[in-house]
């Protein structure tokens, strides 16, 4: 079960968020289509970053506005989505680590939006989608050990394990991976049909791409 705190709600009414959960995938390097139609992408974004400016993307607008509602500042914890488009629009690559993490990176250019992919089978319990109290911390896929209190993350019975700034290495997606959960950080200005819409063509995506099968509903 996802459970999405009763504070958040409060402070930001229309937050919603996309689960998917896949079962039974295969995970490896990703195909040449993924890598082809992302390199495309990308060229794209580079041209666009010409005349436009980050701040420009109605995506991350929006996330950088729930940060402040939820009083994270977007100034010093950048939302993933838009540390990612930072680094494209600064001319970097984005490197390809596998079809999972890939197709994540993908969809948050795209949109503007953070996403989380992680190992189901390291998640017990319910997953709560709250802010960081005292004591919530964890290993970031970016090596520090990051404090999670006041921030906006997902945790399970043992302790918490990821954020729309980065995720933790206990649940990382890794090419041994069966059992994912996907967490989808809508624009909570979306209507909720445009989100279902959004969140079923990630879900074709990923399954094309990895077989096995998949649920997917929004909490709100």
């Amino acid at each position: 079960m996802i459970i999405l705190a009763e504070d958040i709600k409060r402070l930001v009414p229309s937050f919603k968020m996309g689960v998917i959960l896949y079962h039974d995938i295969v995970i490896e390097e990703s195909p040449q289509m993924l890598r082809g139609r992302f390199q495309l992408f990308l060229e794209s974004l580079k041209l666009d970053a010409l005349d436009k400016s980050v701040a420009d993307h109605p995506g991350i607008q929006e996330w950088r506005q729930v940060f402040k509602k939820l009083s994270m500042d977007p100034s010093r914890y950048r939302p993933s989505s838009e540390a990612l488009l930072r680094r494209v629009y600064g001319g970097k690559d984005v490197a390809l680590v596998n079809s999972a993490v890939d197709v994540n990176n993908f969809f948050s250019l795209q949109y503007g939006i953070p996403l989380g992919i992680y190992n189901a089978d390291a998640i017990h319990g319910d997953v709560e989608i709250k802010i960081g109290a005292p004591g919530d911390q964890y290993e970031g896929l970016n090596g520090r050990l990051m404090n999670m209190e006041g921030k906006l993350l997902s945790k399970d019975e043992n302790s918490a394990f990821g954020s729309p700034i980065v995720d933790s290495k206990r649940t990382m997606t890794e090419e041994q991976v069966k059992n994912t959960l996907q967490l989808v950080y809508l624009r909570p200005s979306m209507p909720e049909d445009e989100a279902e819409r959004l969140l079923k063509a990630i879900e074709k995506m990923f399954i094309q791409i990895h077989g096995g099968s998949s649920e997917s509903f929004l909490i709100q």
